[in-house]
């Protein structure tokens, strides 16, 4: 119950001319929830617009930006970097055996992602969105935003919080001392330098912690305060209520584990056949005959990647199938695994809102519903043209950041580049 009385409290604390801005932030922030941003946060955020005097749909709307258009963005590191860094990595390994994609690969973009997402899906709302919707004359719903955080949530944000502060303070301590157990030793230092003939870097010094622990750090980050709000508000009475609480989560990956399973055979024999190879050098031929390199093919491939989403839904699906061409194809023309995957989840991202095929569509549709003005005037057709402008600014918005960043030659991770 953690991150839903999180999700909660950011929202209801905010004040009214910020409303749009931390609406969009908590849906973007939420990604690393899964679902709670989708089945919490988007019926909230119409309650709070409403609270305000404001037409509920444009709060839907806000938090729908939030969650699905800046799926990718976020402060930290989320369950789709390790997923789709995992992804990487094997086609990666097509054409350069031994090569690796840690989970924070593009986490430095992604986190000033968060803050454009944010500017700019409030901006959308109050003078693009809002005003489309004009005055709301649909059915009023009793709020009292009191009611929405019970004093047991209370007591279990506020162990939560202390949890997490603890627990930052402890990675903390075996990550900044030199002799911290997360920083490479003397001898590895010795033996890096030996080896690369170069003196390493910060983040290098640190690459046991960023590339071999961070996904157990996570963990725990998670499990520490989510087991301390448990006690406290008295969601989690026993170690057996822990136990069910993770049965259940691990029970929901059973879909996502039969995919992998299909997936992985996929990969296998496209590996295998070498037609990726043979795909991405004959397409980087092509590039190169045209003139089309470096960025400008990036660029291409987040617009291509936000059409396909149109039709193809799931981060994980789509980048299985593409990520053994355009990994290697990308190789070829210089750029590394990790910027083609930040390429690729610019453009899955930017059309996730606008795509009736999305899972979370339908339900969507039935929250706005509630609010129609006009028996059967809410449809599928009503929450695309809703979402368009949100769609279309963030993808020629994020490319353009995308493209700055580049030719600033800023890091996209922690110890990664854009070139090879």
């Amino acid at each position: 119950g953690l991150l839903n009385s999180i999700i909660k409290k950011i929202v209801i604390s905010t004040p009214k001319q910020l409303v749009s801005a931390i609406v969009v932030f908590a849906g973007v922030m939420s990604n690393i929830a899964s679902d709670a941003g989708y089945v919490v946060l988007i019926p909230l955020g119409a309650v709070i617009f409403l609270s305000f005097g404001r037409h509920p749909l444009a709060g839907i709307a806000a938090a729908f930006a939030g969650v699905s258009g800046g799926f990718s963005a976020n402060l930290l590191i989320g369950t789709t970097d390790p997923l789709l860094g995992g992804i990487t990595t094997s086609a990666a390994q097509i054409v350069l055996p031994g090569y690796s994609v840690t989970p924070t690969a593009n986490f430095f973009f992604m986190f000033a992602s968060t803050f454009f997402i944010t500017a700019v899906g409030a901006w959308i709302t109050d003078k693009v969105v809002e005003p489309r919707l004009g005055d709301y004359n649909g059915p009023k719903v009793d709020i009292n935003l009191n009611d929405q955080i019970s004093p047991e949530e209370k007591k279990g944000l506020r162990a939560a919080g202390l949890a997490t502060i603890g627990f930052i303070i402890l990675v903390l301590l075996m990550v900044i001392p030199e002799n911290a157990i997360f920083r490479l030793t003397p001898e590895e230092i010795t033996k890096f330098i030996a080896e690369n003939n170069r003196e390493p870097g910060t983040m290098e010094i640190l690459k046991p912690f960023f590339s071999d622990s961070i996904v157990y750090i996570l963990m725990l980050a998670f499990f520490i305060p989510g087991l301390a709000y448990g006690v406290a508000a008295k969601t989690v009475k026993s170690h057996k209520d822990v136990i069910k609480s993770m049965t259940k989560a691990m029970a929901s990956c059973g879909q996502v584990l039969v995919i992998i399973f299909v997936s992985a055979q996929f990969v296998y024999v496209f590996s295998k056949s070498n037609i990726g190879i043979v795909i991405a050098v004959k397409l980087a031929d092509v590039l190169k005959d045209l003139g089309i390199s470096g960025i400008w093919a990036a660029v291409g491939l987040i617009f291509l990647t936000a059409f396909v989403n149109l039709f193809i839904g799931g981060a994980s699906s789509k980048w299985l199938m593409l990520s053994p061409v355009f990994i290697p194809m990308f190789v070829e023309l210089g750029l590394t695994p990790e910027y083609t995957q930040l390429a690729y989840r610019i453009g899955d991202s930017t059309t996730n809102i606008i795509s009736p095929l999305m899972s979370y569509f339908p339900i969507i549709v039935g929250f706005a519903s509630k609010y129609e003005e006009k028996e059967g005037s809410m449809g599928i057709g009503t929450i695309i043209a809703m979402m368009l402008p949100y769609s279309l600014v963030f993808l020629i918005g994020w490319s353009i950041m995308f493209i700055a960043w580049t030719y600033l030659g800023l890091p996209i991770g922690p110890g990664v580049s854009m070139f090879m």
